[in-house]
């Protein structure tokens, strides 16, 4: 039986460890409860909990700021928030190792881009419309995802949006914007089918709260975080390999 401290030390551990990189935790947090004995259904649900509690904050922050652009996320968050739910329901006829080789490659992705990924060769460059077919399937694929393995959309939303060459800034608002939107309809997904337990969630997604405030002001004082964003990819990676080797 696990130690009920150990979910909430773990959130608090990983939320203040990746705040560092300005990167929510979720995507480490939902495999390291996985194998420290937590259920992955019950792991997805705080990963969820943690994304929407931690995302929130940043997006009324943009949005009284007046950064978003309501017209260029609004196929994005429409999209991801509709597709999460069916993520979390098809948890339920995906197999387990299925689902723990998508989580496996979507852990690489993430490592890789956190590694190698640089958005400032798209300087001057910056798209202005809104290709609404692109825009609806990249909401889409991340609402999927967030809903299937519990981590939230950002990760894959960032990326290619800039990819198509839209402006980091901009992105970086309306990835905030969306992540709560898909975390909580994924969230309300697992709550329907009884795979959430409160008292767990509760005490990690506060934890986590905390954890990843004092790791923001941390990083604001202290660290590049550019640097910190090569050190979470490589433990992504180094993650990636552990659960590959529980696969194989």
């Amino acid at each position: 039986m696990l130690d009920p401290l150990l979910i909430p030390l773990l959130a608090f551990g990983l939320s203040f460890v990746f705040a560092l990189g300005g990167v929510g935790s979720a995507v480490a947090l939902v495999p390291v409860l996985h194998s420290v004995g937590l259920p992955l259904l019950a792991a997805k649900p705080i990963g969820l909990l943690v994304n929407t509690l931690s995302m929130t904050g940043a997006s009324v922050h943009n949005i009284r700021a007046g950064k978003l652009d309501y017209r260029l996320g609004a196929p994005i968050i429409l999209s991801s928030f509709l597709l999460a739910p069916l993520g979390a329901w098809s948890s339920q006829w995906i197999s387990k190792p299925l689902v723990l080789a998508v989580f496996t490659l979507f852990l690489v992705f993430s490592g890789v881009m956190l590694i190698f990924f640089r958005a400032g060769k798209f300087a001057e460059q910056f798209r202005q419309d809104r290709p609404l077919v692109r825009l609806t399937l990249i909401g889409a694929l991340a609402g999927f995802l967030s809903g299937l393995l519990g981590v939230g959309g950002g990760g894959l939303i960032a990326p290619l949006m800039i990819l198509l060459g839209f402006n980091p800034i901009t992105v970086a608002v309306i990835t905030a914007f969306v992540v709560p939107f898909s975390s909580l309809s994924g969230l309300a997904a697992y709550l329907t089918m009884g795979h959430a337990d409160w008292a767990t969630m509760l005490p990690a997604a506060v934890a986590a709260y905390l954890g990843g405030s004092l790791g923001t002001r941390f990083m604001h004082s202290r660290l590049n975080p550019a640097t910190v964003k090569k050190v979470l990819g490589g433990l992504l990676l180094l993650l990636a390999v552990k659960m590959i080797f529980q696969l194989v």
